[in-house]
């Protein structure tokens, strides 16, 4: 037998013998990851997922300037690092370490972040 099939054998042990979708493995604390590349799908898409929320908060509420980036930055890096750290606990230099994990699809984030805000904000508040 090779060496994946043994892995994939395992994860599905690991799993209650059950292949469980990415989204439900998402959610379940401490999931056990078959492919590194579909945990890191998962961290870029909950950072898109943030960057749409707190985009719309920030435009609705009047948020304007460097404080509006800076707060956005915070939440989003330190939402993803509990959520990688504390509820998925995953060997994070099994991806690059740390800093690896709270970079993966930040730029993209910020930027759909940047979009929904300003178009929130010129919509509701622009005179």
């Amino acid at each position: 037998m090779t060496n994946s099939l043994k892995k994939k054998e395992e994860v599905q042990l690991a799993n209650g013998g059950v292949k469980h979708s990415t989204w439900s493995k998402a959610f379940s604390c401490k999931a056990v990851w078959e492919e590194k590349d579909e945990f890191l799908d998962v961290i870029y898409w909950f950072r898109q997922i943030i960057a749409v929320i707190l985009g719309v908060i920030w435009g609705v509420a009047p948020l304007k300037g460097f404080l509006g980036i800076a707060i956005f930055c915070i939440i989003n890096a330190g939402v993803l690092y509990l959520y990688f750290s504390s509820f998925q606990q995953i060997d994070e230099e099994e991806y690059g370490g740390t800093w690896e994990l709270t970079k993966e699809g930040f730029m993209t984030s910020f930027a759909l972040f940047l979009v929904v805000w300003i178009i929130f904000y010129t919509a509701l508040h622009y005179e």
